[in-house]
């Protein structure tokens, strides 16, 4: 099968945390499918920080799981340390986080790519596509092959004419140690597409046995771990610590003054980077009544011994950068690995986009990741996924496959993109979701496993996993309000945790809805054991009813909000409309509407500079 005379149904570009899913997920769908990428050695490579998860994202990686994605899988298999972040506060802020081993991360998604069916490989760089018309029908690459596809995806990352800066120095690339690449924005702009850009910057990486972690805080993992995947992969017994130490007025004094030497103050740099992830001189400068930032050791892996600095990404001078970090408690011998630098890449506006992640000016084209101006691997691997399947579906001639605002994260952010943009980098918490109790980690089996069994991703075993915690969390909130308990049997319980008593026997249910008890506090009860003992009830149920006990009302509250959403999300706005006739509408409304071209009435609300009184006009117009 020659690359010269085959045509493709998909072609992704770029193998990192995008590219893999995309490509995984189209073979998955039954699509032939050819990765390309520059260098097949750093295949779903960690640019940046070696974990995955975190606040809302880790809500992500769940839900990539549930769908039939790998990344869940991969970081189980290559953790290092596990914790659930937010545990004080609700469960909607539960968010799972794990550092990861860099080195065995990479490779395992290799491996479990070239175990997939329908894909093939390729190392080379693509420098330009192939059109005909508004339609694009493959890719060239600096070889000279001219390869042909029914369809593209676009993940290329950083590379996009990928600049990095430390200090004074600039050169072409997309990561330390590679190039960056050019002719697809070029292709791109000739078509029509506006393009941008964006900055990210990453800290320095060193030796950690020049650290001294008797002057730091350590930072351990949970003492009970969990698991990102909803398949049988294992939870960590053995963990590596991360640790905490502090940056300090003396590190900010010397940052402070080579101020005229970076690159973010001197001009050098004028594109917008990440808000949520500053440079320690961004930090500095910003909050400068602060006198110490954190600063997290984190081990990049098992056997190395290379150490990344999370909270010290700069781009200042490596001879600032050697200065600055040794007045660092823990660092005062530091050797570097590496230094720190910035790197400012093209992106394109995501409101040239559809809800399937398709360009509106090409078709069968497609962009996920930071070329949509995100950042994080979990936002890339989420458009990924969708851009993998929705290019399958499009050459499969099937209906594109979208995610409700209320169905997960992964809608949240895909029409937060495309309906509203992003000026800079795009990074996803759980305050952007407004149905974030509906959309906790712990339910995205429940939520999108059928859906993603529905279009042929999600395997059956899924499926039947996900029934069977269903049946059996239904089967445990039965039992507890069938069962009735006495004032003999529950007072000592009350007693221990310092609650009134009961006078009377009382369902089992109502008690255990008390906020200050856990349904482990009733252990004890011999009905309670036996129950859990037949049915086999495990720590995921147990969570699943406690949900339920103590946020039902919540939850119910906030369904019923989301189905008055869909209601205007079933109110279609036909592609050809022309909002300029519409005299009734406020010109900033003709002129937001006209260019996002939203397909429901539900999108169009949310589109900045769109009033309610607007979208009353636009329910006249449809007839509601």
């Amino acid at each position: 099968m020659s690359l010269f005379n085959t045509t493709y149904d998909v072609i992704v570009i770029g193998g990192g945390h995008a590219g893999s899913e995309a490509a995984a997920a189209s073979a998955n769908m039954g699509a032939s499918t050819l990765l390309i990428t520059m260098n097949l050695q750093n295949i779903a490579q960690m640019s940046c920080n070696p974990a995955m998860g975190g606040i809302a994202k880790g809500q992500i990686i769940r839900e990539i799981d549930a769908l039939g994605g790998y990344s869940g899988i991969v970081t189980d298999k290559t953790a290092i340390q596990f914790k659930m972040l937010n545990k004080s506060k609700g469960p909607a802020m539960w968010s799972p986080r794990a550092q990861s081993d860099r080195m065995m991360f990479a490779e395992t998604w290799r491996t479990m790519l070239e175990n997939t069916s329908n894909l093939d490989f390729y190392q080379d760089s693509v420098n330009g596509l192939l059109f005909e018309g508004s339609k694009i029908v493959g890719v060239k690459t600096v070889l000279g092959l001219h390869i042909k596809a029914k369809s593209v995806i676009v993940t290329a990352g950083t590379f996009l004419n990928g600049l990095i800066h430390i200090g004074e120095k600039t050169f072409g690339g997309g990561r330390a140690g590679e190039g960056s690449s050019t002719g697809i924005t070029e292709d791109l702009v000739k078509k029509g597409f506006e393009s941008g850009r964006m900055k990210t910057g990453t800290p320095p990486r060193v030796d950690g046995r020049s650290l001294d972690y008797s002057k730091m805080e350590e930072q351990p993992g949970d003492e009970h771990t969990e698991t990102f995947s909803y398949l049988d992969t294992q939870p960590l017994v053995k963990q590596r610590s991360c640790y905490l130490t502090h940056t300090n007025s003396k590190v900010h004094d010397v940052l402070r003054g080579a101020f005229d030497r970076s690159p973010m103050f001197n001009g050098r740099i004028q594109s917008t980077g990440p808000r949520y992830c500053p440079s320690i001189e961004d930090k500095i400068d910003r909050f400068a009544t602060k006198d110490r930032h954190q600063v997290f050791v984190e081990p990049e892996g098992w056997t190395t011994v290379e150490i990344y600095v999370n909270g010290f990404s700069t781009s200042m001078p490596e001879d600032i950068q050697d200065k600055a970090i040794r007045f660092i408690p823990g660092f005062e011998n530091v050797k570097f690995f590496r230094y720190g630098y910035a790197i400012e890449y093209d992106y394109f506006p995501p409101t040239q986009l559809k809800h399937s992640l398709e360009t509106k000016l090409v078709d069968n084209l497609f962009f996920a990741g930071q070329i949509n101006g995100t950042t994080g691997y979990e936002e890339a691997a989420a458009q990924g996924l969708m851009a993998g399947v929705n290019a399958a579906h499009k050459v499969q001639g099937k209906d594109s496959f979208i995610l409700k605002r209320n169905e997960a994260y992964i809608g949240v952010l895909i029409d937060d993109l495309i309906t509203k943009g992003t000026e800079e980098p795009y990074r996803m918490f759980t305050s952007r979701a407004e149905y974030r109790t509906l959309l906790r980690q712990d339910n995205a089996d429940i939520r999108l496993t059928p859906l993603g069994f529905k279009i042929g991703l999600a395997s059956k075993d899924r499926l039947e996993k996900v029934n069977l915690k269903i049946q059996k969390t239904e089967k445990l909130i039965k039992f507890l309000q069938q069962t009735s308990v006495t004032q003999h049997q529950i007072n000592p319980i009350l007693t221990r945790n310092k609650l009134s008593l009961i006078n009377q026997s009382v369902k089992l249910y109502k008690i255990a809805s008390r906020p200050q008890l856990s349904l482990t506090d009733f252990q004890e009860l011999d009905a309670l054991q036996t129950f859990f003992q037949e049915e086999g009830i495990d720590k995921t149920i147990l969570e699943q009813v406690e949900i339920h006990l103590k946020y039902s009302g919540y939850i119910d509250k906030e369904r019923s909000n989301a189905d008055k959403l869909n209601k205007l999300e079933n109110v279609i706005i036909p592609q050809s409309f022309n909002y300029s006739k519409v005299n009734s509408l406020s010109h900033e409304a003709k002129e937001k509407l006209s260019k996002i071209q939203p397909t429901t009435i539900s999108q169009a609300s949310r589109i900045s500079g769109v009033s309610p009184s607007d979208i009353s006009v636009l329910l006249v117009y449809m007839g509601r």
